[in-house]
């Protein structure tokens, strides 16, 4: 058997609009961002969940809720939380995003690394392994956890990863595929 997750990124907040890199800030979702997680449910309609996981954080948690409240149920876990970027936390995005890649084993100042996200990421496996095999799950989070996936069950390098990511490429989607065997 095997868990089936489907991977959605919490919609735009206003940081994200003033161009700052949240981290563990809370901060809360745009108008763009409500519309974009209220239009996701018909994005995914026919799709069936399980179970729905989300990050602990706000931004991620008002995504779950505005998508999937009612339909299954959602559980946070702060295991995907994005990447504590420590003194950069909700910091400008044109100086944490090039910190990030030098972020991968080297933590932020008073923060984290992406290999810590990924350890993260990894426990969260292992939980879903062991309590949903055969399930769906929808996970609703950050980037950070995303490369993780992509580490973690694609095989990717972290350089790659990083180099393939949506928001480098411009190529949104409403959810990444995902398998744990």
């Amino acid at each position: 058997m095997a868990v089936k997750i489907t991977y959605f990124v919490h919609g735009t907040t206003t940081d994200n609009e003033k161009e700052v890199s949240s981290g563990w800030y809370n901060v809360e979702l745009s108008e763009k961002g409500i519309k974009q997680s209220i239009e996701l449910k018909n994005q995914i309609q026919g799709k069936k969940f399980d179970i729905v996981f989300c990050s602990d954080l706000k931004r991620a948690f008002d995504s779950a809720m505005l998508t999937f409240n009612g339909e299954v149920e959602i559980i946070p876990d702060k295991r995907l939380r994005e990447c504590n970027y420590g003194k950069f936390n909700a910091q400008p995005s044109e100086i944490v995003e090039p910190m990030q890649e030098n972020c991968i084993s080297e933590r932020f100042p008073d923060g984290e690394s992406y290999e810590d996200v990924k350890k993260r990421i990894a426990d969260f496996l292992e939980f879903l392994k062991e309590n949903y095999d055969g399930k769906n799950v929808a996970i609703i989070a950050h980037q950070a956890p995303q490369l993780s996936l992509d580490v973690l069950i694609k095989n990717k390098s972290w350089e790659q990863a990083f180099a393939e990511d949506w928001r480098k490429t411009k190529n949104w989607q409403p959810g990444w595929e995902y398998v744990v065997e």
